[in-house]
Parts: structure tokens; sequence; C-alpha cells
């Protein structure tokens, strides 16, 4: 999730609908500025016990983010809490309960991806084990409660942690037990954003198959390949979900527009301070009539920041957010973008794309999207057969866009072999979470403890 460091007061009034259109506008760029960003968590526990270590104690997650300076990252605070940190690589923050995320820089190829991941690994892997802290990567805490986990010291995190149990059942263990791995991609105009939007988003489930990584709840199977998947369908209705109205005619930035000024604010950041307005109108603020702020109106920064509290499966910005996958280790953090970047950033695999989904209709859309989390690839597609029917085909077309992109590392390889992961997943039929629960059941005798061996970094 953002992290905001100041309010500006000089921040323009937002006045007119052109305005809260705008940065959708402005996330227009030709091709040849398309950009990939990459956002990846991962759980945090001490190494001696595999407790989650809270933010003050000593080797705990401040002084985590504050060893990254050794690698010229600088603090950004708030309330006398550093809670991020800012470097050449974009931004380390964290999640409610100390989920660590890299939220990478906006770079042109994937093999600079895959090298800053493996960078930003390598980083909090050498000072974990100064530490004494190791790092999983899962979709969901395989064995801790709620009532284990600690809570970060940031203003936004006591509003959403109060606010959600008052729309969902699972919101809280969406902020405090779940990672994820996310890829921000580009379109140069209203109709390729449209496009792009509707090819991702209805094969947004088979990406929740093939990175499906939490099968375990507090120490035992819970009946899903993707909990955090599931999770999300009880986290609050109001601003998750499938959006169908993307697949109407004429949806465009205005019909977006509408669709965020119906999603109940959380907060407005004043003077370096949240203030909770969890459960009211933008509309209302807009009209200077925010019970919180009497009388004042919104900025451009206080839309942008409502434009990031909203988790649809893709969610629209100035650029477009892929959110379906869970947590994964480095080869997966690396295949997510590329999977995207295949079937997203060259148009004939994007006309292939669509071509395949186009005539899907929304209710089986709905029905793949409620599926999936327990399913995988067994989940059911729209007019018959299943994902894993389809999975080599859009793999495939992938394929065919990272190949059409021809970017070359320096040993002379496109980008085409980051798709490794996923297609041995496609050939062998097993999901991430599927293997480990052969594991479960299998060689571990059902010693949950055995997955710090197996899926740490």
């Amino acid at each position: 999730m953002s992290t905001r460091q100041v309010s500006d007061r000089n921040d323009p009034i937002i006045e007119s609908r052109d305005m809260l259109v705008a940065p959708m506008q402005k996330g227009e760029k030709p091709k040849a500025r398309w950009r990939i960003g990459t956002e990846h968590e991962k759980f945090v526990y001490r190494t001696a016990d595999r407790r989650a270590p809270s933010y003050d104690e000593p080797g705990g997650i401040r002084d985590l983010l504050m060893a990254l300076t050794e690698y010229g990252w600088e603090p950004i605070m708030e309330g006398g809490n550093v809670i991020a940190m800012s470097g050449p690589d974009g931004a380390v923050s964290l999640e409610p309960a100390g989920q660590l995320e890299l939220s990478g820089a906006p770079l042109e190829n994937l093999h600079q991806t895959c090298a800053e991941t493996g960078r930003h690994l390598a980083q909090v892997k050498t000072i974990g084990d100064k530490l004494g802290l190791a790092y999983l990567g899962m979709g969901l805490w395989p064995d801790k409660t709620r009532a284990e986990l600690p809570i970060m010291p940031k203003g936004r995190y006591d509003i959403m942690l109060r606010h959600m149990p008052r729309v969902g059942s699972m919101g809280l263990d969406m902020m405090l037990r779940t990672c994820t791995i996310q890829t921000n991609l580009d379109y140069s105009s209203e109709a390729d954003m449209v496009k792009k939007f509707r090819v991702s988003l209805a094969l947004q489930p088979l990406a929740t198959a093939l990175f499906a990584n939490s099968p375990f709840l507090e120490g035992k199977p819970n009946g899903m390949l993707s909990y955090r998947s599931h999770i999300w369908t009880d986290t609050d209705p109001a601003r998750t979900g499938m959006l169908s109205f993307v697949f109407d005619e004429g949806f465009g930035y205005e019909r977006y527009v509408d669709y965020m000024l119906d999603v109940p604010m959380y907060f407005v950041f004043r003077d370096g301070k949240y203030i909770d307005a969890s459960g009211l109108s933008f509309r209302d603020f807009l009209d200077g009539k925010l019970s919180v702020l009497p009388g004042e109106k919104p900025t451009e920064s206080d839309w942008v920041d409502h434009l990031s509290t909203a988790f649809p499966e893709v969610r629209l910005k100035s650029f477009l957010e892929m959110r379906g996958a869970d947590g994964g280790p480095w080869n997966r953090i690396c295949a997510l973008p590329a999977f995207w970047v295949g079937l997203l950033y060259d148009q004939g695999a994007l006309d292939a794309a669509w071509d395949l989904v186009k005539d899907w209709g929304m209710e089986g859309r709905e029905k793949l999207r409620a599926e999936v989390p327990r399913l995988g690839l067994n989940a059911s597609l729209p007019g018959g057969g299943t994902l894993r029917d389809i999975a080599a085909q859009v793999l495939d077309i992938s394929r065919g866009g990272l190949s059409a992109r021809n970017c070359l590392n320096e040993a002379g390889d496109n980008e085409t072999g980051y798709l490794q992961p996923l297609d041995e997943i496609v050939s062998t039929g097993k999901t991430p979470s599927e293997r480990l629960l052969d594991l479960y059941n299998g060689p571990w005798g059902g010693d949950i403890s055995r997955i710090y061996e197996e899926k740490s970094f």
C-alpha cells in the first residue's frame, strides 16, 4: 500500500470532473515509454523461534528497515517512526503486520526486473543473517493466528484495522496474514487501457491458480489452494471483485471515476497525519460536506490517495495493477511480470488473448473467480472446460509476446525464460499449493514447521 510523506498545502483543489479523470489520462504513454513495475511481499520471522518480530524489539522490523541504509536506502518517517525506505530500486515498505514489501522502480525489461528482485533479496537476507531474521515466500502465514502478529505504527493501518470488521469477516486476515506479488503496467490510450483491463481481469483467475501458494491456515490445510484469494471474497464488497462494468460497452476512464466515487473513503491525510474518514463519501468531500473536514474540498493528492483504497482484481490508477497472485519465491516473483508483459505489451499477443476471453459472460467470469481459490486450475471456464484446458495456450501467447519484444540480456537471452516456473506448473498439473499439500501429507507427516525449510528465501 502507498506511503504518504507530506501534505502539500499548494496541492490543487479538485474543481472539475476533468481533474478526477486526469490521473488516468496522464498515465497514457507511447509504447517506447512503457515500463514494468513489480511489487512483492514476504513474511518476516525470527529464526530462533519462528515468531513474527514486532516493530520496536531489538533486531525487529525497525532495525531491519534502518539496516538498509547500508545499501543507500533513505528512511521515510511518519509520527517519528521509520515506516519505509526510499532508494534507486523503488521503495521498501511495511504491510500491517510487518510483511516486508519491495515496490520496485519502473523498469524497461524483465531482465532488469529480475536483477532488481535479486538485489533486494540479497540485501534483506544479509541483514536478516545479522539480526536473526529470515523470510517466508507464501501467500498466507501458514501457522500464525491473528493474535500472534504485531501491528506496525502506520496511521492508515490503524484506520483500516478498525474499519475492516464492519464490512467483512476476513479483512483483518487480508491485512495481517497475506502476501502477494503484483505487476504494474502501462497503456498508450484509453482504448488500449480498456482492452488490457478486460483481458487481465478475465485472465486474473488463471494467474491466481498458477501462483496459488496458500493452502495452510494455523498449521493445517485450509481446504483452499489460494486462501489469500478466498480472503478477498469477504473483505469489503464495496472495493473488491471482478468489476463487471469493465466489460460494458462504453467503458473508459469516466466509468472508473464513477466506480471510485462510489467506493467509501478510508482517510484524509493532513499535516503528516491520517484523519479517519472510513465509510464516508468522496462525493460529499467534493461538495465540501465531509463531516471530518467540514468546508474543505479534496485536492489532487486526496484523489490519488483514494484511488489506492480500492482493491479489485485489477486496479486502475495511472497504470494497471495485476492483483491476483499469491506471494512466492524469487523465480515466481520474476514469472508474474513475465506472464503479464507477454500478454499485454505486444499487440499480437493482446489480440490473441482477447479472442480467447471476449465471449465469456459476466456470470461465467464470476463463477470462475469464485471457484479458483478452492479448485485452482480445475476451476470452470465460461462455456465449458477448466482453466487447465487453456493454461498452456495462454502461456504460449505470453511467450510469443515476450519473443516479439526481443529484449535481450548480456548473454543474448530474451525474456521467455522467466516463464519456466509456470511451464513446469502446467506440465506437471500441480500448483505450488498442491505440491506443498503432497509434502505435508507425505514426507512431512503433518508437521507444518517443515514449511520454513521449504519456503524460506
